[in-house]
């Protein structure tokens, strides 16, 4: 892998990974979430990670 690409495709698996833990945490019928710790943590951890991306392809150099 090239040096820059290797800290955006685990970006991209840990936004994936907390992503669906984030998901399976919340009930939608009630709109609650099993543990609120756990899922706030979930919640930046993947706010940071998508926000990382984002930041990324905006700022993308060319070539």
């Amino acid at each position: 892998m090239e040096k820059g690409k290797a800290p955006i495709f685990t970006m991209w698996i840990v936004a994936i990974i907390v992503g669906a833990a984030l998901y399976k945490q919340i009930d939608l019928k009630t709109m609650t979430v099993e543990k609120q710790a756990l899922s706030a943590l979930y919640a930046v951890t993947f706010i940071f990670a998508v926000g990382v991306l984002i930041r990324h392809y905006i700022r993308k150099p060319g070539k």
